[in-house]
């Protein structure tokens, strides 16, 4: 077993077998597989791919280099991963619902990868927030409030945490394979009893095109299954942006509107969605239709709002979060407009690049060791299908100056097109698979 015979194997487009990918697995874990030979692995899988016997083997290698956690809980244990769009903020509202409604949930998120944010990087947006628990403190706050959204420990599927990291700077992310094993090895590790999945379609996510979706919602629903855990996925729409804002601490804003009284909107819509699967999957539910109502009533009454709060105060935030959001998120130095050049409808936009925009505004990372600025990125962004006259303004640049802010204006003007309306607008979800 050797780095370079397993990246030559799988430069041949030849699947190593379960061994040699658990020997590999475990090289990322120790150190003993060095940064430039997990590159190599990394993009000769994701210019050759892997056998559905090798994807799965993978996934669970990376799994068991760390700890498998078991749980004692007087209720289903629960999860919920999105595959990554612009705008999903999702997992901010559905765990403290999904604990509301009686069930746990310790989700283990990741940060921003590529042009997509990420939970751990909205979560750090509130001052004083740490992403980073011991198991002790994951099972008391899974007793004291039912959810918990953390990073990874580096006893959680330690070889993922590692390969992650080298993805994200080496062009390597668009990879069903390691997409799959990436989420499962670390959502398999918190051993939920039942999973679904956020499986984005359209300009704003990975995966591009139905087909593309399906075989990734198919390959994470057939490992994680094959694994014990229940699980299915959605396949939802992101040719616009979720939520009408895009950065840290603009979308943990949206969030907490959302959680004070704005339940109506895509957001809450398919956060509703999502939970009710899960709920059903439970037996929390009498169906999905159920959950999801159970859903909305935990976000329109306040129950998902005093989870939230007490979430935050756990984790090092201000104890009056939920009541004081507002003086707490951090905004950005520099407000602009960007503004309708004509008339017309708002027809489409290139969600990839708008994600882009808010990274070279500081908001995401160019390189591993670049600090997030939480304050910046773009809100008040209009939807697909809008009416606009020429001077409108389409949406608002946060930035840390004139220039970058100067910068991102045209770059969202460039990502999204005016033109004639749209026949049809896209529907929030598109298929579901199991």
């Amino acid at each position: 077993m050797d780095a370079r015979a397993i990246n030559a194997s799988l430069r041949r487009g030849e699947t190593p077998g379960g061994e040699a990918l658990r020997w590999f697995a475990e090289g990322l874990a120790s150190g003993a597989v060095s940064d430039a030979q997990a590159g190599a692995f990394a993009m000769a899988v994701c210019l050759q791919g892997l056998s559905v016997e090798g994807r799965r083997a993978l996934t669970l290698a990376m799994r068991d280099t760390g700890d498998v956690l078991a749980w004692d809980l007087d209720g289903p244990v629960l999860d919920k991963h999105s595959t990554g769009g612009v705008g999903d903020c999702v997992s901010l509202l559905l765990a403290p619902a999904l604990a509301a409604c009686g069930a746990y949930v310790p989700m283990i998120s990741g940060r921003g990868l590529g042009h997509t944010g990420g939970t751990l990087d909205k979560l750090e947006a509130i001052p004083g927030v740490s992403i980073s628990v011991t198991e002790d403190r994951l099972r008391d706050m899974m007793r004291d409030m039912g959810c918990a959204i953390v990073g990874a420990t580096a006893q959680i599927a330690p070889a993922d945490k590692r390969l992650y990291a080298i993805r994200d700077v080496t062009a390597t992310v668009e990879s069903l394979d390691l997409i799959t094993a990436s989420i499962l090895s670390k959502k398999l590790a918190a051993s939920p009893d039942a999973l679904v999945l956020d499986v984005k379609i359209g300009s704003g996510a990975f995966m591009k095109t139905a087909d593309e979706a399906r075989a990734l919602a198919q390959s994470l629903c057939d490992t994680a299954n094959a694994a014990g855990c229940k699980t299915s996925a959605l396949i939802t729409d992101m040719n616009q942006p979720l939520a009408p804002a895009l950065g840290n601490a603009l979308e943990v804003a949206e969030v907490m509107r959302v959680l004070t009284g704005g339940t109506s909107g895509p957001l809450a819509e398919i956060s509703a969605v999502l939970g009710g699967e899960l709920l059903a999957h439970a037996g929390l539910a009498v169906d999905a239709d159920d959950g999801a109502a159970m859903i909305t009533a935990a976000l329109t009454d306040g129950r998902a709002a005093e989870r939230f709060a007490k979430m935050i105060a756990a984790m090092g935030g201000p104890a009056d979060f939920a009541a004081n959001w507002q003086d707490h998120l951090p905004g950005a130095e520099v407000v602009r407009e960007a503004k309708a050049p004509s008339e017309g409808h708002v027809s489409a936009m290139n969600g990839e690049a708008l994600g882009l925009a808010v990274v070279a505004l500081g908001g995401g990372r160019m390189v591993e060791s670049d600090k997030i600025h939480p304050g910046v990125g773009i809100s008040d962004i209009v939807r697909l299908g809008r009416q606009v006259g020429a001077g409108d303004t389409l949406a608002r640049i946060h930035a840390a100056s004139d220039d970058a802010a100067e910068k991102a204006e045209a770059a969202f003007l460039a990502a999204v097109s005016i033109g004639e309306a749209p026949d049809t607008l896209p529907p929030l979800v598109h298929e579901r698979i199991t």
